[in-house]
């Protein structure tokens, strides 16, 4: 990390010696020496490691000019060559986005493996069952994962520029009322959802059984809302040991925080769940609708156990009770929950419009099609996983005034995902022929299956574009222009083409050929986007969003012994 001091900093900070060790230890990790395989704390990454380091406070409990932490950033101005700047953030960006991606894997199997349970009743539940859970996915799913995107944007660059750890409780309490009051018309549509798949298009049983599926699903809904939310208040913090900590304690918070929260939150739900979806489907003989029950018990203790986790082992610092506060500049963060709805979900609602489509073209293919759904559903978390990873960075570095570490931060994560896209294509592409018996043994879903998956397989690069590109449009409070760029790509483009394509010879596979073209056309624009950004000016905005009185208006500053300060 650079010396980056504010224009009141002193540039004669002399370091002690347990400080130098501290950061000459810092600095074998930027090089990339032995030591970078454990911080100082003993501590691997996880949830809440800082991508930025966190002010050290000072007697009186206000925070000092130094910074301690785990350091990532490195500046041009130190010297280093442009390949190891990058190469170190790639390493950083990986390391983040693993823990993220296992995390929403492990989310998602929760609904994954209920459709898994379900399908073994019939082909019929199966369709039920993934239609279903799409159309949550597209619902109250968005609200939490687009919605809980504007503390991608608040809480990452308020915990970097804000002088009161607080703050991110405060920005805690207002997502639960804000996301909460999104879900209620939500909780309403799912209610009254079988004449609304009957005007859409949709067979009868399906509409009937779907809208009884949902309807039990609702109490779940809002335990996984709330539960992404505690996820991203975790997350935006950053873990730090003061120097004084001894050793000791360092080894002890190195076992406790092995894995993020959220990880081993959802290693102990994970399981759980299956086990519920089969006692209520198969031992209590409730069939269907056992899955939708046992599932939304599932998300609400998830969200339990990790508030838990943040009360009696780390996270509650920054929760500071219940707070008046948290009802002030509910527009800012309203807009920007909606904005990250509309963003992710415009990308979301075509692929539930492909699914609508998928539908009217017969059992078969809609089976084939839920299949295909449920699969990138999971897979989807490897580039939502980087844009996660990434919208926290950018927006730590920029509440650290740290412009060219973001805007560089932003590329990298782009050639990142594309990596692990294509290997993500390889693997589809080897296990096509036979991918489809995991969920159902009927021949003809198994071929329809394997002929659309090239297609399926060929757009994980420009997803994998669109996730990194859009978390860091999110880093920045840009989320506008990413619904934007959906909007044009998909409504005006691809959906038109793809359904054209269908229901002219091509079925199924001319409804993924148009996704394919999105994709690509939405990946590239925002990357164009990211290029041409003005990133001092994203700093500048970064400050402007938090709240007046909690500004830290100097920005960061870190000092390290061997580079000295400026």
């Amino acid at each position: 990390m650079s010396v980056r001091p504010s224009s009141s900093a002193s540039s004669d900070v002399q370091p002690t010696d347990e400080a130098t060790s501290y950061y000459s230890w810092i600095i074998n990790l930027a090089r990339g020496g032995s030591s970078q395989k454990q911080s100082p704390s003993g501590s691997p990454p996880n949830e809440r490691t800082g991508l930025l380091p966190k002010p050290l406070a000072n007697g009186n409990g206000e925070a000092g000019s130094e910074m301690v932490g785990e350091v990532y950033d490195i500046d041009d101005e130190e010297g280093k060559s442009k390949y190891t700047l990058v190469l170190n953030e790639f390493k950083v960006l990986l390391k983040g986005s693993i823990p993220v991606i296992l995390a929403y894997t492990l989310q998602n199997s929760l609904q994954t493996i209920s459709v898994l349970v379900v399908g073994r009743l019939s082909p019929e539940d199966l369709a039920t069952a993934a239609f279903s859970y799409m159309f949550a996915m597209s619902t109250a799913w968005l609200i939490a994962l687009g919605g809980s995107t504007a503390l991608d944007t608040l809480a990452s660059s308020t915990y970097t520029g804000s002088k009161n750890p607080h703050d991110l409780g405060v920005l805690l309490q207002r997502s639960f009322i804000v996301l909460g009051l999104f879900y209620v018309p939500v909780a309403v549509l799912w209610f009254f959802s079988e004449p609304v798949f009957r005007l859409l298009g949709q067979e009868p049983g399906l509409s009937r059984s779907s809208a009884d599926f949902l309807s039990c699903l609702i109490p779940g809904g809002l335990g996984y809302i709330y539960f992404e939310a505690m996820k991203k208040y975790l997350q935006a913090q950053g873990t730090y040991y003061p120097l004084e900590m001894p050793i000791e304690n360092w080894k002890l918070m190195m076992a406790i925080e092995i894995m993020r929260p959220g990880t081993y939150v959802l290693l102990i739900t994970s399981p759980l769940n299956a086990c519920l979806n089969y006692l209520f489907v198969y031992t209590f003989k409730i069939g269907l609708l056992g899955a939708p029950i046992a599932t939304g018990i599932s998300y609400w203790l998830s969200f339990l156990l990790l508030l838990a986790y943040a009360r009696f082992i780390h996270g509650w610092d920054s929760w500071g009770g219940w707070s008046r506060k948290c009802l002030r500049n509910m527009g800012t963060f309203s807009r920007l929950a909606g904005l990250g709805v509309i963003h992710v979900g415009t990308e979301w609602w075509a692929f539930e419009i492909v699914a609508l489509a998928a539908g009217w073209l017969g059992t078969i293919p809609l089976a084939a099609q839920s299949v295909i759904m449920t699969t990138d559903q999971v897979l989807n978390t490897i580039p939502f996983g980087v844009g996660v990873a990434t919208s926290a960075r950018v927006g730590n570095l920029l509440g650290a005034r740290n412009a060219k570490g973001a805007e560089r931060s932003s590329h990298v994560a782009a050639w990142l995902s594309m990596i692990l896209g294509a290997i993500v294509l390889a693997v589809l592409m080897g296990v096509k022929d036979f991918y489809a018996k995991i969920f159902n043994d009927d021949i003809k879903v198994i071929k329809l299956t394997a002929e659309v998956m090239p297609f399926v397989a060929l757009f994980q690069i420009a997803d994998g574009l669109n996730g990194s590109c859009g978390g860091a449009l999110r880093g920045m409070g840009r989320q506008h222009i990413g619904a934007a760029v959906n909007v044009v790509s998909y409504y005006f483009l691809a959906l038109p083409l793809g359904i054209y394509l269908a229901f002219h010879g091509w079925g199924l596979e001319g409804l993924w050929v148009g996704q394919c073209i999105a994709l690509y056309l939405v990946g590239f624009f925002e990357w164009a986007i990211v290029a041409i950004s003005n990133w001092e000016k994203e700093v500048q905005k970064a400050f402007a969003r938090m709240d007046h009185d909690e500004r830290v208006e100097t920005g960061s500053v870190i000092v390290t012994p061997e580079y000295g300060s400026s």
